[in-house]
């Protein structure tokens, strides 16, 4: 599966932006897609991920109650809304595609490019 991930720009703090991955190749639907982040310096932090088919859905406790990953409306797409943004939301975002909600990338088999999230006044 190739995956796509869009939607960053630069916002201010307590804004909001989403994001989104874009599959073809195969179907979502018996894949787990997770959002990682990668900010400058740090190592590449897990903060969502959900099981299309069942809808269930996992979080980051550092993300918790701000974002919500969803199904798009497009097909074969899923959303991560990004709200009550904070300067410390500010990393490259990456989507990703595996049999489960894994919580470390190695286990991650595709990847999209990865989108520019900036926080900042």
């Amino acid at each position: 599966v190739q995956l796509q991930a869009s939607g960053g720009g630069l916002v201010q703090p307590g804004g909001s932006l989403r994001l989104s991955c874009a599959a073809s190749g195969l179907s979502l639907d018996n894949l787990n897609v997770g959002w990682f982040r990668q900010a400058p310096g740090k190592e590449r932090e897990a903060i969502s991920c959900i099981f299309p088919r069942l809808n269930t859905t996992r979080y980051a406790d550092s993300v918790r109650g701000r974002f919500t990953i969803s199904r798009g409306y497009a097909k074969n797409t899923i959303n991560l809304q990004m709200n009550s943004l904070k300067p410390e939301d500010t990393a490259v975002y990456y989507c990703a595609a595996a049999g489960a909600c894994y919580h470390h990338d190695y286990l991650y088999t595709s990847w999209g490019q990865g989108t520019l999230v900036t926080v900042s006044s």
